[in-house]
């Protein structure tokens, strides 16, 4: 395991040495990189090759949702409906810091169509945010108990270039944070765009259980075949 500082401080896994994949996940908030450090171990990866785990910390700044609280964050939550009244440039400045750590690992011989961007709830919107709209093809999205946040912008802002690439979507049937019927109109509207969704759902609230993580190793397969 490993730190690095640019360009935002991370946790990084690698599965074997000279990684030839990467994958970028992002936590949700209030959390840090160490939240989904564990799941690595927990994924079956056999036959897939040497991958990079990158886990970054999200900038620390005042949440509005929290009474302005000081949390680790990719953006600020203003209140509880979580498509409405949403902070467009706390996305966007993070969309550029997540653009970053795609740059970084493709300066250490990774090229974006062996990267994937993954993330948990914040870190799923900020997924879907940047995945769609990067400029090269990523190897896949990987969102857990998110949405698609600034959905009307997306139509005119996506890439082409990611219009193929595969997306994991999954979400807890319980969920009280991020609810259901959000999840669900993201995934129709992402499908309605023509982008290619697998779609699961779970019996559990705002969090990862055995079932999501058996079926995550099985995408990472299938995607890194």
């Amino acid at each position: 395991m490993t730190k690095n500082s640019l360009p935002l401080e991370a946790i990084e896994i690698e599965t074997a040495p000279n990684p030839t994949v990467a994958v970028i996940w992002l936590h949700g908030l209030g959390a840090d990189g160490n939240d989904f450090v564990p799941i690595v171990r927990e994924l079956d990866l056999s036959g897939c090759p040497p991958i990079r785990f990158v886990f970054p910390h999200a900038p620390v700044m005042p949440v509005t949702i929290n009474a302005g609280y000081m949390m680790r964050a990719w953006y600020d939550i203003l209140g509880v409906d979580l498509s409405q009244r949403e902070d467009e440039p706390g996305l966007r400045k993070s969309q550029a810091l997540v653009e970053q750590l795609i740059a970084q690992e493709k300066s250490r011989g990774i090229p974006a169509s062996r990267i994937i961007l993954a993330g948990f709830s914040q870190g799923c919107a900020m997924t879907l945010h940047t995945g769609l709209r990067h400029p090269e093809k990523l190897a896949g999205l990987l969102c857990l108990s998110g949405y698609l946040p600034i959905h009307a912008t997306v139509p005119d802002e996506r890439h082409s270039a990611n219009r193929d690439t595969p997306i994991f979507f999954a979400h807890g049937i319980d969920d009280p944070i991020v609810r259901i019927d959000l999840a669900r109109k993201s995934r129709d509207m992402l499908k309605a765009l023509g982008h290619q969704v697998e779609w699961h759902e779970y019996l559990m609230p705002h969090s990862v259980c055995e079932e999501e993580i058996d079926d995550i190793g099985a995408w990472l397969k299938r995607v890194l075949a």
